[in-house]
């Protein structure tokens, strides 16, 4: 086959409308062939060609639809970090589709009794996927991205495949699909819903755990990453390449709708395991550039649970994740990043630092500094909780929200002080380093624990179904079943449990800060009380689009509405407990049941459980006019996470001669009532339940 040298840059298979350009980095290959697939024949081209540690060529005439991969030949020496062995084929870490997936078989993926210091030498091609030549041309016509202000977002976190597999209004064709998420019919609920945003779980190219495939499961979520610019085939119509233009008309769709599209990234470990685990890509190209080793460098470091770490202190790994990242900014147009884990991507020795070379290459980016990143702030490591500790241009998923939303609507004690700082943004976590509310991501569920309506109905997990007797996800749920574990059909309990998800529900959306609605709680979706089914791509999962809790979801959707059309709910800035313009009142004040404002004492006292906040529309500062003054209502809001009924006098005229009530999450027909009532007057919180009053 005619082979030109090429170039070392771009790394991956690039084609230019001639031919394509193949380039793998490795800095202690001694040899590398790229591996031609065509009718089951495998045709190897050895790259003889190596600048700056990347073995290159250009193959004329080879385009988009070619299947490839790498064998890469060089010392098989664990002691030494590096498992080179040209038995296996190899994807390329570039590649920008895969097809297919892993075969898993003992004999060529796994070590002979288990010793990690013996090669094994059987071919793994017959059992591997392929990558594959994609074409960058798109027709993007004129996509814009929808750049919704961090303080007007809200999120939706969803599963490409659960939202879609059953959905009725969508063709039977694409469910489960790219295109499926991108069809009227989900087009049409997200619309409804008024989220902004939609976070879709992991959606790079990853593998299913031999262990859950021998098991009859498969990893569901997607945290299992071995291609950092493919996306996943199996949410694609036809996986044979076409994942990529799938993708991006998904995306093209969305923005044509004003949805932005953020991305779930897996960039702290990948799916091939420990020193144990099997040969797929990064392990047999560069084992020691790649991976975080220990000491003695046969094993791997592990801050992720998942038997490696990704080496930050490596600058092709962090070149790789740079260049993932703008690929999909660029070439694919989306419009942010949730980093999973992201703790781990701050470790360059051991603890984490915040100003370690990631953040930093961040920083200075061009494309990537200007779209919305979003941090999970932990990983597994000693040191790994940092909420509140990254960089000013982030914002993080707020565990410490989650923690005390959960708390004090359970009715724990000594709750209300963090409640305070919850609801109006955190700001001790995040003013005193040049951040904003909109650091924050509220969420009182996500994908990782309880739905809603488990978080209402379950004290505790009920895995039993994810094969590992109910050992794994956490036990720390935070969750109260409201009198029964599980289903029930008792009135009094089946109450209590619609009114707590509203409850939730309510803080969350009038929270400071950006909320994250989990996808399929504004419709009551439950998993039996699973609170890790990563591996269940089944009903545990999906949408259940025939049993939907209509009310839960007409709640939802005016609750959204109330918060987008309202200023007050979404400052750009913490509040300051004072006047801000004039002779006004305070832009924030809080109130006991007695209708005096609360004390320092008030918010320590343990047995305490109700509390009143009013937010001032008359003091808004808005950064967008130069601090000029930005109008909106007033509004009280009261909430009650007593057993008992509690009798709360409204604030005094001086504040408002009257309020008129929008929301009651404790009556039959939550909002629409338009009660008025006097300044001064005492309005009845049932026994959990909150009430939101505005100015009259």
């Amino acid at each position: 086959m005619n082979i030109w040298p090429g170039s070392p840059y771009p790394l991956g298979a690039i084609f230019d409308g001639a031919g394509t350009n193949f380039s793998l980095f490795s800095e202690s290959a001694e040899g590398v062939e790229l591996c031609l697939f065509e009718d089951g024949e495998e045709r190897r081209v050895e790259l003889s060609e190596a600048d700056a540690y990347c073995f290159h060529g250009y193959l004329p005439n080879v385009g988009p639809g070619t299947r490839y991969g790498y064998r890469v030949h060089g010392p098989w020496d664990p002691a030494a970090g590096q498992r080179h062995n040209a038995a296996k084929l190899l994807l390329d870490p570039y590649a920008r589709a895969i097809s297919g997936d892993i075969r898993w078989n003992p004999a060529v993926y796994g070590y002979e009794f288990g010793e990690p210091e013996r090669a094994n030498h059987s071919d793994s091609a017959p059992f591997m996927p392929r990558s594959i030549v994609t074409s960058p041309y798109f027709d993007w016509g004129d996509d814009r991205p929808p750049r919704v202000p961090l303080a007007d977002t809200v999120i939706y976190e969803v599963h490409v495949k659960g939202f879609t597999h059953t959905h009725p209004g969508i063709p039977e064709e694409l469910r489960g699909t790219y295109a499926g998420l991108a069809s009227p019919a989900a087009i049409e609920w997200l619309k409804k819903l008024g989220v902004t945003s939609v976070e879709l779980m992991p959606v790079h190219h990853f593998v299913h755990d031999e262990r859950l495939v021998r098991l009859g499961l498969q990893n569901y979520w997607g945290y299992n990453s071995i291609g950092y610019f493919a996306p996943h085939g199996g949410y694609a119509t036809s996986a044979a390449g076409s994942q990529v233009q799938e993708f991006k008309a998904m995306v093209r769709t969305l923005h044509e709708e004003g949805f932005e599209v953020l991305l779930d990234v897996v960039y702290n470990h990948t799916a091939e395991g420990n020193h144990l685990g099997p040969t797929l890509c990064f392990k047999g190209i560069d084992n020691a550039s790649y991976y975080r080793l220990e000491e003695d460098r046969r094993y791997y470091r592990d801050y992720t649970g998942t038997g490696n770490s990704l080496n930050m202190r490596s600058p092709h790994v962090l070149q790789l994740i740079m260049d993932s990242l703008r690929y999909w900014v660029e070439e694919c147009h989306v419009d942010g990043f949730r980093f999973d884990l992201a703790a781990t991507l701050a470790r360059e020795l051991h603890d984490v630092d915040r100003l370690s070379a990631f953040f930093d290459l961040i920083q200075q980016d061009p494309v990537v500094s200007r779209v919305k990143l979003i941090a999970e702030p932990w990983d597994v490591g000693e040191g790994g909780y940092q909420v509140g500790n990254f960089p000013p241009l982030w914002s993080e998923w707020n565990g410490k929200y989650r923690d005390a939303v959960r708390d004090y609507w359970r009715g724990n004690e000594s709750t209300l002080g963090e409640m305070g700082y919850r609801l109006t943004g955190s700001s001790d976590l995040y003013g005193q380093t040049g951040r904003r509310p909109f650091a924050s991501v509220n969420f009182v569920t996500c994908h990782d624990g309880f739905t809603l309506a488990d978080l209402v109905s379950y004290n505790d997990k009920h895995n039993e179904a994810n094969g590992e007797e109910n050992r794994d996800g956490s036990p720390d749920n935070r969750a109260w079943n409201c009198g029964a574990e599980g289903f029930s059909d008792d009135p009094a309990i089946t109450s209590l449990r619609r009114r707590q998800q509203r409850n939730f529900l309510t803080t969350l959306m009038l929270s400071q800060g950006i909320p994250m609605l989990l996808g399929g709680d504004e419709m009551g979706r439950t998993q039996g009380g699973n609170n890790n089914a990563y591996c269940q791509d089944n009903e545990v999962s999906w949408f259940d689009w025939e049993n939907i809790d209509d009310q839960l979801v007409a709640f939802t959707r005016e609750l959204v509405a109330l918060r987008r059309a309202h200023p007050v709910f979404r400052r750009r800035r913490f509040f300051q407990g004072r006047v801000l313009y004039g002779e006004g009142a305070y832009d924030i004040a809080w109130f006991g049941p007695d209708g005096t404002p609360m004390s320092g004492d008030d918010w320590s006292k343990a047995h305490e459980r109700s509390l009143g906040m009013l937010l001032n529309g008359d003091a808004i500062p808005d950064p967008g006019s130069r601090g000029e003054r930005v109008t909106d209502e007033t509004f009280l809001v009261l909430a009650n996470s007593e057993a008992e009924v509690v009798r709360f006098r409204l604030p005094p005229k001086s504040w408002a001669p009257a309020w008129v009530q929008v929301l009651d999450t404790a009556a039959q027909k939550p909002f629409g009532s338009a009660q008025r009532r006097v300044a001064g007057g005492t309005v009845v919180l049932e026994a959990r339940s909150m009430k939101v009053f505005r100015k009259a």
